[in-house]
């Protein structure tokens, strides 16, 4: 331990509240996918900030937005019209079928407004008294009181009961058992077509189907939860794109402002009508620094084609990596995901070849103590993934 990170490292732990289990890395800079710390080494950034620089680090563009924001309007709240906004959503809106925007700060504020729009939806349109959200086994969408109903995992709620009622949970990829928990009182279904914190799992596509099909047989709504999967990850501007869905709700942050604190819902005309002026709020959402980043960071992802660039290396990295099964046979036991998020399940628990990758410059997630999950930048470069694949092998090897 250098006395530069040690030095780090006791301020931390003097200074803020025990709620991380930090790597053992403390960060200086960062330019495009690659990261440097306080010693100076340098990294390949295969988490980008758990998939939200998308654009890589301190990309040029949206520095200079940020400067050239600066000196005109930070805030002023949504007590008034703001054409940073209104271009963002113009911009957002082009990208899928819905129609309105809702903007606020975060994944899970994003899902929790999915849920109040989902329940008051129900109620003041439709005239149900219908408030249940379903939602599946090993999903994830944040870590308020109601969000963490959502997620149903015990582990995350330990100590924060009594959490918000009105959510059932079923088994992810049983339809059957989804079929029999939707009763009069079921507002709507929510999910990831990709369960990215489940260990990145994508969901069958017929399954997919199969469900929003079932919310339109019963008149509920189909939520789509792309926070992390949005915004290009996937190798389509959204995941829901692979499968010929046209979600009701749709939530998105993480990679909307490639680094600053932005959510949003995209809703369609007919489930908008379930918000009224007052009925939900937020002061710092959509605000006109932020949504001048992220206006510029939806038009870079579009002008430069992000999301084929994502389908194409995610395919060579997949191929790659599947090689790699096949030559360490019983090491790796799948290779899953889409576009550029990957999980590689390991055969044994993989916290020493987590530790060997991060000690030989490569920062990724190890999820379920199993599961390397990569979320690299978008802009990542083709031989860095190449090098990486490499290393995994001498670590595996070792």
């Amino acid at each position: 331990m250098s006395r530069a990170f040690a030095e780090v490292k006791k301020r931390e732990e003097a200074l803020l509240c025990r709620t991380y289990g930090r790597y053992p890395l403390a960060l200086a800079r960062g330019r495009g996918a690659r990261l440097w710390d306080v010693d100076g080494k340098e990294y390949v950034d295969l988490l980008a900030g758990l998939a939200v620089t998308g654009l890589g680090h301190c990309h040029e563009e949206l520095c200079g937005v940020v400067a050239r924001q600066a000196e005109q309007l930070w805030h002023v709240s949504n007590l008034f019209y703001q054409n940073n906004q209104l271009d963002l959503a113009e911009k957002l809106l082009s990208t899928s079928h819905h129609a309105k925007v809702f903007f606020c700060n975060s994944g899970a504020e994003a899902n929790e407004a999915a849920i109040k729009l989902a329940r008051r939806y129900m109620r003041r349109v439709k005239g149900r008294d219908a408030a249940e959200i379903i939602t599946l086994s090993d999903c994830f969408h944040g870590r308020t009181l109601g969000t963490l109903a959502a997620t149903g995992r015990p582990g995350l709620s330990d100590g924060f009961a009594p959490l918000p009622q009105g959510f059932t949970q079923v088994a992810a990829g049983d339809f059957e058992a989804l079929g029999r928990a939707v009763t009069a009182a079921t507002a709507a279904v929510l999910l990831e077509t990709v369960q990215g914190e489940g260990g990145v799992v994508p969901l069958p596509g017929e399954y997919l189907r199969k469900v929003e099909a079932l919310c339109r047989e019963r008149d509920i709504l189909f939520i789509c939860d792309e926070v992390q999967t949005g915004m290009c990850r996937t190798g389509r501007f959204w995941s829901f794109e692979h499968y010929g869905l046209k979600p009701d709700i749709v939530s998105v942050a993480k990679s909307l402002a490639n680094g600053l604190p932005m959510g949003a819902i995209l809703v369609t005309e007919d489930a908008a009508k379930g918000f009224e002026p007052g009925s939900h709020a937020t002061t710092f959402g959509g605000g006109e620094m932020l949504s001048a980043v992220a206006a510029k960071t939806v038009e870079i992802l579009l002008r430069d084609n992000m999301a084929e660039r994502a389908a194409f290396l995610g395919g060579h990295l997949k191929e790659a990596l599947e090689a790699l099964r096949s030559r360490q046979p019983g090491k790796i036991r799948e290779v899953r995901g889409l576009g550029l998020m990957v999980g590689i399940e390991l055969a044994a628990n993989g916290r020493k070849i987590w530790e060997k990758l991060l000690d030989r410059g490569y920062i990724c997630n190890l999820s379920h103590e199993k599961t390397l999950r990569l979320l690299p930048p978008l802009v990542i470069e083709r031989a860095a993934l190449d090098a990486f694949v490499a290393t995994l092998e001498q670590a595996i090897q070792e």
